[in-house]
């Protein structure tokens, strides 16, 4: 069978859309929202951080150009809210596959800036914010401190991944350009379960 790597990149967003889908329905559910509520919010935040993503390198967002991905959202919106308390007993696996998505989006995100000619620090800022845009959105809208201003290794798991992307697009006909995404995504990956597991926190006011 011929690897294609447009297949494979497509099943990726495609799973990662569907776990910040599952985060966001998730965080509905527990500000007891109805159906509509739940699958709003579980949308915004599966497809949030690529809107914003795709509006920073001015292209159309793909929630409007592409069925597949808000159809992936309201699926996973929609399972949530008829599973919760079964999935809720699965916190360790949200969290796994948060962190997942969060390296995913971020990666692809600062790729697609570099490839729309944007300078390095760009590139990250627009890897960055399709990562973490989404949840910040859900945090928003569910009257919450985003999780980006209390879990401080949520955005810098992000920003390290971003950085090593950009930094590595110069070597990537040296690296792989499959080899870079790898390893940024496992960077990302590993930082935030390590940060998770070890309750890593930036240095806060005393009172």
């Amino acid at each position: 069978m011929e690897f294609d790597p447009g297949a494979v990149s497509l099943f990726a967003e495609l799973v990662g859309t569907a776990v910040f889908a599952a985060s966001g329905a998730s965080a509905a559910v527990g500000k007891r929202l109805d159906l509509f509520g739940v699958v709003v919010i579980g949308v915004i935040c599966a497809l949030g951080g690529g809107a914003i993503r795709d509006l920073l390198i001015d292209a159309k967002p793909l929630v409007l150009t592409d069925w597949r991905y808000p159809l992936v959202a309201v699926v996973a919106a929609l399972v949530v809210f008829r599973f919760h308390p079964a999935l809720s007993r699965m916190r360790t696996s949200m969290l796994i596959l948060d962190a997942a998505g969060l390296a995913l989006f971020t990666v692809i995100g600062t790729l697609k800036g570099l490839d729309f000619g944007f300078a390095v620090y760009a590139a990250c800022i627009v890897g960055v914010l399709s990562g973490i845009g989404g949840g910040i959105l859900r945090d928003v809208l569910v009257q919450e401190i985003p999780a980006v201003l209390r879990e401080d290794f949520y955005a810098m798991a992000a920003v390290v991944g971003a950085v090593m992307v950009g930094v590595g697009a110069r070597w990537e006909s040296q690296i792989g350009h499959w080899t870079l995404m790898l390893i940024a995504i496992a960077t990302i990956f590993v930082v935030r379960l390590v940060a998770i597991r070890y309750r890593w926190q930036a240095p806060k006011p005393n009172f």
